[in-house]
């Protein structure tokens, strides 16, 4: 396996990890505002860089059972958001394979 470089994004608004600042997403690459984490207001994506993912698990969510993969910044190892990998749920089955990021994690990066 060889070295692993961050991905830098190029954005005038890019969504960093709170801790220690590597680019996660680009703020324009939202797909919905209107979801909830443990710690609040989260944000949907269809990709995000510069992570590394949990092993899949099931967990019962507001809007039903779910496969989810923690994700968590390479950089620093904190946990910043998950991965939907099944729903079970077939209206909700448009989150497979996208990215939730919770904002209180995030910050803004210039």
């Amino acid at each position: 396996m060889g070295l692993t470089y961050n991905v830098y994004l190029t954005s005038n608004k890019i969504f960093g990890c709170k801790s220690c600042q590597t680019h996660l997403a680009d703020y324009n690459d939202i797909i919905s505002r209107s979801f909830r984490g443990q710690h609040g207001k989260a944000y949907l994506f269809n990709s995000v860089v510069n992570i590394t993912q949990s092993d899949p698990v099931e967990r019962s969510m507001t809007t039903g059972r779910h496969i989810v993969r923690d994700i968590s910044c390479r950089q620093c190892k904190e946990t910043v958001g998950w991965k939907y990998d099944k729903a079970y749920e077939g209206s909700e089955k448009y989150k497979e394979g996208k990215f939730i990021l919770e904002e209180e994690l995030l910050c803004q990066v210039t």
